[in-house]
């Protein structure tokens, strides 16, 4: 996840469909670089929906997704990753 839409975060966890939607079981690293990174493994040819979680009240969408969609438990649209 790129620094630019960080503004000051301390700490940022991917959460999604992959790991139940737990708001801490993939924490991201940061880097000296300003960015965050995290590596997951993934099975090909599925399709995960997922978000930022940013110092646990802010969620962002990856900006780069594969595609959007949208979930009307939150309100809002999940990025998604194509493997």
């Amino acid at each position: 996840m790129p620094k630019e839409s960080l503004s000051n975060a301390h700490n940022v966890c991917i959460v999604g469909d992959f790991n139940n939607w737990s708001t801490n079981n993939t924490p991201m690293k940061y880097l000296k670089s300003g960015d965050f990174t995290a590596t997951l493994e993934l099975r090909p040819g599925q399709e995960y929906q997922f978000r930022y979680l940013i110092d646990n009240r802010r969620w962002e969408n990856d900006r780069e997704a594969d595609k959007y969609i949208f979930n009307a438990y939150a309100n809002c649209e999940n990025s998604v990753v194509i493997v």
